[in-house]
């Protein structure tokens, strides 16, 4: 790979959630200072909204990373497209709570309120976090929710963070669900970048990543992956990472406009873009140019 031509120690790039490269973006940051004190003020259930690819798991696991382990237990649900029974093992699995094989949804429930009861007086709080949460079946989130009625006259036992898609309002605004949707105390919307915090960004996991020299992205290239990527940072790294390799191709030690649309073009979700703008772009100038035509008919009528 190119780490060796760029003076880099590891790929700065990747799209795997690594915590090492969390960037404080405005609306990340917020979101993870709302979430630490929200836990430590024992809320129930919090919310994390953020469109595909904004960073969602990522801020996840530094979430989950800065909460001090002597004062909590966690457990993490990546995918909760699970049906109550099956939701309640695999909470227990991460929780570490042994059961017999064939046992039923109330013994499971009696095990893991006497789990939870037992840690809460040893001092210490269970934090449940939840992946891709807009994919909760309705008939699970009731579960979930009886499952969190469990408190002290302070605190909750089990506090549920979870962290989905837009998509994930929507289910909570049916009427079914309303009473867990009243439990929501916090919620934070992940945004996507503006164009200067792209750059930063780059900048940013290029330093983590070992970086030293002069600066890499040319502030045009920036630009045009700012446009192809809309900010968001999932699509960011694809295209550098693309960009780094079709520089390195052609043994070039900077990453101008001409990569990053080599990048674009090798990149469907970001080419579907720019083709939509271009489509767009291209209608806009059709019905400019009918308009004049037309007013010039009419012009040249009168004036005859």
């Amino acid at each position: 790979m190119y780490q060796t031509h760029f003076g880099l120690k590891e790929l700065p790039f990747t799209i795997t959630p690594d915590t090492s490269f969390f960037f404080a973006h405005a609306s990340h940051q917020e979101a993870l200072n709302t979430l630490l004190v929200a836990i430590r003020s024992g809320e129930g259930f919090m919310k994390v909204i953020g469109e595909v690819g904004t960073g969602k798991t990522l801020l996840c696991r530094k979430f989950l990373s800065a909460l001090d382990h002597n004062d909590y237990v966690t457990a993490y649900i990546p995918n909760p497209y699970l049906q109550p029974m099956t939701l309640l093992c695999a909470i227990a699995d991460e929780l570490g709570i042994q059961y017999p094989q064939h046992i039923n949804q109330h013994q499971l429930l009696k095990l893991l309120t006497k789990y939870l009861i037992e840690t809460y007086s040893k001092g210490k709080r269970v934090v449940l976090c939840m992946d891709e949460a807009q994919a909760i079946p309705a008939v699970t989130l009731e579960s979930l929710r009886l499952l969190t009625n469990l408190e002290t006259e302070r605190r909750k036992l089990l506090q549920v963070v979870l962290f989905g898609q837009p998509e994930l309002d929507d289910r909570l605004d049916r009427p079914s669900i309303r009473q867990l949707k009243q439990r929501i105390s916090f919620s934070c919307v992940l945004m996507p970048f503006n164009l200067s915090e792209v750059e930063f960004y780059l900048s940013h996991r290029l330093g983590v990543a070992g970086y030293r020299g002069p600066r890499l992205f040319a502030h045009d290239a920036v630009k045009r992956m700012y446009k192809a990527s809309r900010g968001i940072p999932r699509l960011v790294n694809v295209l550098a990472h693309k960009s780094m390799l079709a520089a390195f191709g052609e043994g070039a030690h900077r990453i101008k406009e001409k990569h990053v649309r080599l990048a674009v073009a090798d990149t469907e979700s970001t080419r579907n873009a720019s083709s939509i703008g271009a489509r767009v772009l291209r209608y806009i100038a059709s019905l400019v140019a009918t308009l004049m035509i037309t007013a010039g008919v009419l012009i040249w009528g009168r004036w005859m």
